[in-house]
């Protein structure tokens, strides 16, 4: 259904892992084995224009390397792009580039907007627009499962979590599209960054605006709390907006998409979800682990030190390859195999850790509302034209997927 060229482990040399177009257009799971069985601490060494890179592929380094702050740091930037140019001025402030006290004070304020009892209307809404949207796209016949179904879901839940009016949200999608990666290979680093600009700048403003405004959003309560008895200032709650926007639309949206070309191309695993051979709650898991839409997390050693008995420099740039560690034979029975109903299942796509992701819950209930709705919704489906993928580094997984819809 996807076609993508297998890269053999003896062209290893010749790959840079930080080129996008390689995990676009390359099925590296190979490369990924031999290094986990072979090299499981790899250097990709400099190029003209960026500096070399320890990569991290086996589950138990990946897992040690999340797990300690103190020896590999997160604010110097936590993915190869902002790491490979020389940090990120945002570190210290963006919840996910913090590290240390201010991180834990940052993250319990969030917290309390991400906890289960906070979610609920959020996760009644996302229910409701899963059923509309899938329902929309039966009537119709044929959608585009990435642009039709999708897109909707993620990005509506956290908007509405912070607060962005309906008039505007179609904007920010198209902002969130380009700014971690592109549909298109020729897209530019300059087109990243002024779609980046632009969301720092919208979220700027509505900062701006709900300070003492009696909003009961996100925005509000970050505009309206402390860390560390300091109040948080508008660049502060403008950054962590950014943040929580990519990260809870992007990963969920792409993993969305490679649920429903997983279960096309699994059609064992289709009815299995559809007799209640495998339920909700662990087939979300491993589309989890199957679709893996974080590719790599970065971090920077603080000190000379070692992974998996490598001497690592302090100032080096370490990256953590989740798209190896939830393929790893160490942890995973037969991690080729896409089953719905494996458990246990200890995947890193929320990352490990003091920086486990923050949207974790809100993920799982997005994807098992899109599950359980095909599940319940849809007879069949069919592919009706080539799928895109997406042009990054970081982010793994479809722009487009052409579907044919039956249903039930």
């Amino acid at each position: 259904m996807t076609t993508r060229r297998t890269i053999a482990p003896e062209e290893l040399g010749t790959l840079d892992l930080a080129d996008p177009r390689l995990h676009a257009e390359s099925d590296l799971s190979a490369v990924w084995r031999h290094l986990r069985e072979h090299q499981p601490v790899h250097w990709n060494p400099a190029t003209d224009t960026a500096p070399g890179f320890w990569v991290v592929t086996r589950h138990a380094d990946v897992t040690a390397v999340y797990r300690d702050s103190a020896r590999f740091t997160s604010e110097g930037g936590n993915v190869l792009e902002t790491l490979l140019a020389g940090g990120d001025t945002a570190a210290g402030r963006m919840l996910a580039i913090t590290d240390g006290d201010r991180h834990t004070g940052l993250r319990r304020v969030l917290m309390s907007a991400f906890s289960p009892r906070a979610l609920e209307p959020i996760v009644a809404s996302v229910r409701r627009t899963v059923d509309r949207l899938l329902r929309d796209a039966l009537d119709q016949g044929n959608c585009d499962f990435a642009a039709d179904v999708a897109a909707g879901i993620p990005l509506g839940a956290i908007c509405d979590l912070l607060g962005v009016p309906d008039r505007d949200r179609a904007h920010v999608l198209s902002l969130t599209s380009s700014a971690l990666g592109s549909h298109d290979a020729d897209s530019t680093a300059t087109d990243a960054w002024i779609a980046k600009n632009e969301i720092l700048l919208y979220f700027a403003e509505l900062a701006r605006d709900r300070r003492d405004s009696g909003h009961s959003d996100v925005i509000a309560l970050l505009a309206g709390s402390e860390v560390n008895g300091l109040p948080l200032d508008d660049d502060e709650i403008m950054l962590n907006c950014y943040s929580l926007i990519l990260g809870g639309d992007e990963t969920a949206r792409l993993s969305m998409v490679g649920a429903a070309l997983a279960l096309l191309e699994h059609p064992d695993q289709w009815q299995a979800l559809k007799r209640g051979d495998a339920g909700i709650a662990t087939a979300v898991e491993e589309i989890l682990r199957w679709t893996t839409p974080a590719l790599h997390a970065g971090r920077t050693a603080t000190a000379a030190t070692e992974i998996g008995g490598r001497p690592v420099a302090a100032g080096e740039i370490v990256t953590v390859w989740n798209a190896s560690a939830n393929h790893d034979e160490r942890v995973f029975d037969t991690p080729a195999e896409l089953r719905l109903d494996r458990t246990p299942n200890k995947h890193v796509t929320f990352a490990y850790g003091p920086h486990f992701c923050l949207g974790a819950y809100l993920a799982r209930a997005e994807i098992g509302a899109v599950l359980a709705g095909l599940r319940d919704l849809v007879a069949e489906m069919e592919q009706t034209g080539p799928a895109t993928p997406v042009y990054s580094n970081f982010l793994s997984g479809l722009g487009t997927l052409p579907l044919r819809l039956k249903a039930a």
